[in-house]
This record gives C-alpha cells, sequence and structure tokens, in this order.
C-alpha cells in the first residue's frame, strides 16, 4: 500500500460522468432529429444563396443605352453549366430589369413592391404548403452598374468555412444552452443525492473509529447502507470476528503457557535456595526471579485486559511501602541502595491495587536490571498522585524513549529481558486514566514516573 492514498471525489467525479454522458446523448439526439427531418423532407438543406447573388453582382453591366446587362465572366459560366436550374431577376431602382431561368410567377411579380428592403428571405409556411418549394432570397448589393436588387432561389455550393461556422452556430443556439441547464441541474442535484445515499456510510465510519482494540466484539452496523456498500461492511464485521476469534485463541495460549510456567518456576527456586550462598548463586536467583516475573506478565496481559472490577480508593502510600519490602533483598543483592520517599502519609487514586503493585514493582525491577548495579534506586511519592522510581545508571536516550514501551522491544539487543515490563506499566495506567513518562534522573540516570489521577 502506498504511503499516501490515491482518493477521489466520487461527487465530482459522478457529476463529470453524467454531463459527459448527457452531452454525448444530446448529439446523438440532434444527429438523429436532423436526419429524420432530412428523410422526410422537412429540414430546409443548407444553401448559400448568396453565393449567387455575387456571382450575379460581379457580371452586372450597363449597355450603351443604360440597360442591364450581364457580362460573360468565367463564374457566371460555371455556374450555368453546374446549375441547370439556375433562376435570377436583378432590377434596379429606375425600372431595369433582367433574368434569367424559370423565374417563378409569385417571385416575378413581386416588381417594385420591395424596392425599400435592404435584404430578406421569402419562404413556406412548414407542415402547411409543399416543402419542396424553394424559398427566395432577396438582397441589394453594389455592383458595376450601381445598386441593384437580385433575387434568386437557386443554391450554389456552400464553402466549408460557412458549413463549420453555421454548424457551430447550430449548436451553440440548440444543444449548449440545454447542456448547460442539465449541467447545472446535475452539479446541484448529484451532491445531494450522493449525500443522502451515503448518510449511512458516515455513521458506519464513526463506528469504525470508536472500535477500541481493548475491546473485543466491536462490529459495524449495516443499517441504512446502499446495496453496494453492505458488502464492504459485511467483510469487515467478518474480518473483525477472525481477529476477535485469533485474539481469544492467544490470550487463552498466554494464559495456559504462563500457568504451566509457575510450577517449575517454583520448583526451580525452592532448589536454588538450597545451593551455598555466593555469586553464582545470586545471579541464578535474578534470572529465577526474571522468568517469574515474565510469568507474572503474560498472565497480567490477560488479567487486566479484562479487567472489569470497579475501582476503588488506593493509597499509593502503601502500595509503594509493600513493593519496597517485597524487592529490596533483590535490590541489595544485586548491588544497590532502595530507598523510599514520601511527601506525605497518604496518597490516595482510584484503581485496582493489585494493578497498581503490578506496574510499580516493574518499574523497580525495570531499575534493578538496567541500573548499572550501583548507587541508589529511589522510590518517590509525589502529593498529587505521582511515583517516581530513580536510579543512577546510564540513563536512556532522548530518542528511544517513547519505543521503550512497546511490547517486546528492548534497548539493548542482547538483553535478557523480554519486553513486556514497561508495556504493561503502559497499559496499567492508561486503564487508570494516567500515562508514564521518562525523564533525567538527578545523577544523570532514568527516572520513569507513572502519574495517576487523585482521588476526589
Amino acid at each position: 500500500m502506498s504511503e499516501q492514498a490515491d482518493h477521489y471525489c466520487l461527487r465530482s467525479k459522478l457529476s463529470w460522468r453524467l454531463v459527459t454522458l448527457q452531452a454525448l446523448l444530446l448529439a446523438m439526439l440532434i444527429v438523429c432529429l436532423i436526419s429524420a427531418l432530412c428523410a422526410t423532407g422537412f429540414l430546409i438543406v443548407p444553401r448559400d444563396e448568396d453565393h449567387v447573388i455575387s456571382i450575379v453582382q460581379n457580371a452586372i453591366a450597363r449597355d450603351a443605352q443604360g440597360n442591364l446587362v450581364l457580362r460573360p465572366t468565367a463564374d457566371l459560366k460555371q455556374l450555368r453549366e453546374n446549375t441547370p436550374d439556375l433562376w435570377f431577376l436583378v432590377r434596379d431602382r429606375q425600372g431595369h430589369s433582367l433574368s434569367e431561368g424559370a423565374v417563378p410567377p409569385e417571385f416575378a411579380k413581386i416588381g417594385d413592391a420591395l424596392d425599400q428592403i435592404s435584404q430578406a428571405r421569402l419562404g413556406w409556411q412548414m407542415f402547411e404548403d409543399d416543402p419542396r418549394k424553394p424559398p427566395a432570397r432577396l438582397k441589394r448589393v453594389n455592383s458595376d452598374a450601381g445598386p441593384v436588387q437580385v433575387l434568386t432561389a437557386t443554391q450554389g455550393p456552400t464553402s466549408s468555412v460557412k458549413t463549420a461556422l453555421a454548424t457551430t452556430l447550430a449548436f451553440l443556439a440548440i444543444a449548449l444552452p440545454g447542456l448547460l441547464l442539465m449541467a447545472c441541474a446535475t452539479f446541484i442535484a448529484t451532491p445531494m443525492v450522493v449525500r443522502r445515499a451515503f448518510a449511512g456510510i458516515d455513521s458506519t465510519a464513526d463506528e469504525a473509529r470508536r472500535i477500541d482494540f481493548r475491546q473485543r466484539g466491536s462490529r459495524l452496523s449495516a443499517d441504512h447502507l446502499p446495496l453496494e456498500v453492505a458488502p464492504l461492511v459485511s467483510a469487515v464485521n467478518d474480518a473483525l470476528q477472525r481477529l476477535d476469534d485469533g485474539y481469544s485463541r492467544h490470550q487463552r495460549f498466554v494464559a495456559d503457557a504462563a500457568h504451566e510456567l509457575r510450577t517449575p518456576i517454583a520448583i526451580l527456586n525452592t532448589r536454588l535456595e538450597s545451593l551455598p550462598s555466593g555469586p553464582e548463586k545470586t545471579r541464578l536467583l535474578e534470572d529465577a526471579a526474571r522468568l517469574a516475573t515474565l510469568a507474572e506478565q503474560l498472565l497480567d496481559i490477560q488479567r487486566f485486559d479484562q479487567c472489569r472490577n470497579p475501582f476503588g480508593r488506593v493509597d499509593l502510600v502503601a502500595v509503594a511501602r509493600n513493593v519496597a519490602a517485597d524487592l529490596a533483598p533483590l535490590a541489595i543483592a544485586a548491588g544497590y541502595d532502595l530507598s523510599l520517599d514520601t511527601a506525605t502519609d497518604r496518597v490516595e487514586t482510584l484503581g485496582d491495587r493489585a494493578a497498581l503493585e503490578r506496574a510499580l514493582t516493574n518499574l523497580v525491577q525495570n531499575a534493578i536490571q538496567h541500573g548499572g548495579r550501583r548507587g541508589t534506586i529511589t522510590i518517590h511519592v509525589g502529593s498529587v498522585a505521582t511515583i517516581d522510581v530513580t536510579d543512577e545508571g546510564n540513563g536512556i536516550p532522548k530518542d528511544e524513549r517513547t519505543r521503550i514501551f512497546d511490547p517486546f522491544y528492548r534497548l539493548a539487543p542482547l538483553d535478557r529481558g523480554a519486553g513486556l515490563g514497561l508495556n504493561m506499566v503502559r497499559e496499567i495506567a492508561r486503564l487508570h486514566g494516567g500515562h508514564v513518562s521518562v525523564l533525567d534522573g538527578p545523577k544523570g540516570g532514568a527516572s520513569f514516573r507513572l502519574t495517576l489521577p487523585p482521588a476526589p
């Protein structure tokens, strides 16, 4: 999986795809409509009477008597050859006129009625007249014979530029306004539809954010979800079920292994006690103590993860005294002095006494193991429900002070510890609404501070 997921906005993508589809459908509709009109003969085919008028305009002249005549230009000759049904009528305001071809009687009778008109298109009413009747084009132009009026219905060849321009104007006049209207409706309606359709997904996402890995049986609700999304939620719930089952098997294995270890460890301690005193016996007793601690930590993982007992008032000073009394022989045997310092005679918090004793025991055992076997290990109980465990060893580098609380992480690769003690301290602190942090000791060693909420 890439570090940065490739996300996209469904509302935006869906809107643009709908607009594209609408544009394609609209274009296809226009093509089909034009084709149908062409097939039925109701569509006026593209024409260019202005081309004929332009050729006639360039060919008009006057003879010696002032009558209108046509010069035999090359364009006029080509027009006559290519247009068998060519007709046009030319007249000026002096009453002179000339015509060519069969001028329809309805146009021939116009006379000087339209002398004041600069240009016009004379057509027929669709669906009531014969669509095969060609409309006429009237236009006043300036020629070598002066201003004249040209009337024709003959269609000349349409240039590609004019065809493209006409097509563009038709699209802009018909298709574009409709497309813009549909696009506006799409961009307004699509986000609303998507938002309402995916409202259940937002609720499901909130449920997923609230899932706590320490709580088993969490599932996502599949209510009010689109059918397309329901399989994903079902697959996530199945994955959560498999995780719960795997975690339960893991917990049972850890508990069983820890229980099985306690008996041989107790036998080992009994046999070690019978050995004569000496450095080897001390070392073996320390190793056996670490084994016993590891077994207890494995049991604590299960106990504290399933802890549902209500909290009671716990005196941290009494907890510190019990832990100091239990671990003093081990600390002295390892070469330390163990000191207990309290700010007041009683400091209370709400919690589980056994769990808090285990957390403090782990901190002191950690100091015994990593304190350099010299100096004093100090347990200080503050007046605001804090417990500091300080040694005079080499300390902990600042860049390692967060990672040491991860399970099975060891500061030294060859360390004989299991890497569970400090993680257990952090989990117990979180269970009680507190936290644990690492500070610099006054004499260069490490100082672990367990901070808990004071009892009201």
